[in-house]
């Protein structure tokens, strides 16, 4: 079986991506469009597919760190914070969109509350499944292993 972890990044990032348009609980909220991602960031991003890369990104992170809280994925995503005059500092991503993220992935059936030691989410059987799944068409596309 072809894991994530056997396969390109970038074009598996976009497929995830594809993958998480079809389904219906990852939509895009009505205040995306006019939110920023982070205080280090100067505008909203301008892609439409901004989204849904972001969530596939999300969904990357959380397998192959196991469990990964909001606090952790804001520190993933954060920035340099331009200050003027003064030297430019690290501040974290929002945590808006990451939260959305997040509960859309748990109400698709992907993610699930981690009840061990560390607290946090982590990847469902289901949702293993559907991104080795994804791995693994996209090995048999191009043929393509690392």
């Amino acid at each position: 079986m072809i894991t994530v972890y056997e396969v390109q990044a970038d074009k598996f990032n976009e497929k995830l991506a594809d993958a998480l348009k079809e389904i219906k609980e990852f939509e895009i909220p009505d205040w995306a469009n006019f939110v920023k991602s982070g205080v280090s960031r100067s505008r909203p991003p301008k892609d439409y597919g901004f989204w849904h890369r972001r969530a596939a990104s999300i969904l990357k992170q959380i397998y192959i760190r196991g469990v990964v809280g909001v606090n952790r994925l804001k520190t993933r995503y954060g920035g340099k914070k331009e200050r003027g005059a003064r030297p430019s500092e690290f501040r974290k991503g929002g945590g808006k969109i990451i939260r959305t993220i997040l509960q859309q992935a748990e109400k698709a059936g992907l993610l699930e509350k981690s009840t061990g030691k560390k607290s946090g989410r982590q990847l469902t059987k289901t949702g293993i499944e559907f991104m080795n799944k994804i791995a693994g068409s996209l090995k048999e596309e191009k043929n393509e292993v690392v």
